[in-house]
C-alpha cells in the first residue's frame, strides 16, 4: 500500500473537463496537469483512459482514475455514473491508474455489484477508492474491502444532506471515527483553511478540483459575488 502512504497529508488535484468544454482538449488537460504538479500537487485525479495514460507517462505522483459519461444525465442525483461498470474499471487498469475511484453509494447499478467492483480492483493489485455520500455508505464500502473512502458525493445524491457552500466536514469526521481505512475529503473546497481543517479532523489527503482547474466556475464566483 505504498501508493496510499504517498498520499498522506497531500493535496491531490482533480484535473477534469467535460467533452463540451474547451479545456477537454488533450493538450489542455496535459498543460493543466503539468501546472498543478509544478505547483506541488501530491497526486492527480483524472477521468478516462486518455488522461490516465498521459498522467502516468508524464508524472511520478499517484494517479487516481475514474470514468464519467460524456454528458451527465439530468437525473444524475439518482444514478451511478462514476466508474459504474467492470468494463470501466478494466479500461482504467489498462491505462495504468494506480487507484480506481468509483461510486460507492447505495444507488442501484447495472451489470455488476459494488462488491464485485471492489474485488476486481483488488485482484488486479490496484487500490480502490469509494466515493460516498453518507456515513452508512462509507462503512459498507470499508466492510466490502475498499482501501480508501472519499466524501466526493456528499450532497450530490437524493438521499444525502443537501450540498452547502462548504465541504462536508461532519461526514469526514464521522467516517474517520467509524471506519479504519484512510478517508479523503473531496467536494466544495475553495479555501486553504478548509484544507488545514480537513487534516486536523483526520483526513488522509484532500482532493481539490473546481477551485483550481475549472476556470468557468472560478469566474462565476467572482461575477456573482453580490448577487
Amino acid at each position: 500500500m505504498d501508493m496510499i502512504n504517498r498520499l498522506k497529508n497531500k493535496v491531490v488535484v482533480s484535473v477534469q473537463a467535460m467533452p463540451s468544454e474547451p479545456l477537454y482538449l488533450e493538450k489542455c488537460m496535459v498543460a493543466m496537469m503539468k501546472s498543478v504538479v509544478k505547483g506541488g500537487a501530491g497526486g492527480l485525479r483524472v477521468a478516462g483512459a486518455r488522461d490516465v495514460k498521459n498522467a502516468k507517462h508524464l508524472f511520478q505522483v499517484p494517479v487516481i482514475g475514474l470514468t464519467k459519461p460524456d454528458v451527465i444525465p439530468k437525473n444524475w442525483q439518482e444514478i451511478v455514473y462514476i466508474t459504474p461498470t467492470l468494463k470501466d474499471v478494466i479500461s482504467l487498469i489498462g491505462a495504468g491508474a494506480d487507484i480506481i475511484a468509483f461510486d460507492g453509494t447505495s444507488r442501484p447499478r447495472e451489470g455488476c455489484t459494488l462488491e464485485e467492483i471492489i474485488k476486481y480492483i483488488k485482484l488486479n493489485k490496484r487500490i480502490s477508492m469509494a466515493d460516498v455520500s453518507t456515513v452508512e455508505e462509507g462503512v459498507n464500502c470499508a466492510k466490502l474491502g475498499a482501501n480508501i473512502i472519499s466524501t466526493t458525493l456528499s450532497g450530490y445524491t437524493t438521499h444525502s444532506a443537501p450540498a452547502t457552500d462548504e465541504p462536508d466536514f461532519e461526514l469526514l469526521r464521522a467516517l474517520v471515527s467509524e471506519t479504519d481505512v484512510p478517508v479523503v475529503l473531496e467536494g466544495r473546497i475553495w479555501e486553504p483553511w478548509q484544507v488545514d481543517r480537513a487534516f486536523k479532523l483526520g483526513a488522509h489527503c484532500v482532493v481539490i478540483g473546481s477551485a483550481i482547474t475549472r476556470p468557468q466556475l472560478i469566474t462565476k464566483r467572482f461575477v456573482q459575488r453580490n448577487k
